[in-house]
């Protein structure tokens, strides 16, 4: 792998590593109750309010239909997630030494089935908390009602606007992937222009001798 191949392989690492602490994704619900909007930002270790008493907020409003109370002490994902990405980043920053092709190609691989699952794991754990709910408690009863919100995107639940968008984390989350691949592509081109090099030398040789 050239110099620029493994500089942009270690950016790439250091992209994820800076990716820790910020927020990966932000959930946010806006109704005529609540002009300001409440909302959450979900951590790589946790899930916070947007604002003071935000997710306690959510967590009242949710109780009104049955949905189960957002803890983020009991989502196993957020004990998971910070070692996954601090481990990729790390294991980059190695690779980038090493020079090896094969494995900076290993790497890329694994930091996009990462982020496929993560996306996966997100929607389903959406999923759970907008379906199952508790009707039995809940005072608000719409039959036929779920109250997933959208992976991306807008949606309307009743009378709030929820919104769901990729932050500041998973923005650079998504350029790790992409200096990775950019750097593959460099690595092949590389060891392309090698291969064809190699038997232009060993013709000369033939010629001159």
């Amino acid at each position: 792998m050239s110099y620029l191949s493994r500089l942009l392989l270690a950016l790439a690492s250091v992209s994820l590593l800076l990716a820790l602490p910020l927020p990966l994704w932000r959930i946010r619900l806006v109704a005529p109750q609540y002009p300001e909007g409440l909302g959450m930002d979900i951590h790589a270790r946790t899930v916070r309010g947007a604002k003071e008493h935000d997710l306690e907020n959510i967590n009242a409003l949710n109780h009104y239909i049955g949905m189960k109370a957002i803890e983020p002490a009991g989502i196993a994902e957020l004990r998971v997630i910070p070692w996954l990405i601090a481990g990729l980043g790390v294991l980059g920053l190695g690779v980038a030494v090493t020079r090896k092709r094969t494995l900076a190609i290993a790497w890329v691989g694994s930091l996009g089935a990462l982020g496929a699952i993560g996306m996966w794991d997100f929607w389903r754990w959406e999923r759970d908390y907008g379906h199952n709910l508790d009707f039995e408690h809940a005072i608000i009863k719409v039959p036929g009602m779920s109250y997933q919100p959208p992976l991306i995107g807008t949606k309307q639940l009743l009378n709030f606007t929820a919104s769901s968008w990729p932050a500041s984390g998973s923005i650079l989350l998504g350029v790790a992937f992409v200096l990775g691949a950019v750097a593959l592509l460099l690595a092949r081109g590389d060891a392309e222009t090698r291969s064809v090099a190699t038997p232009r030398r060993v013709a000369s040789r033939e010629v001159l001798a």
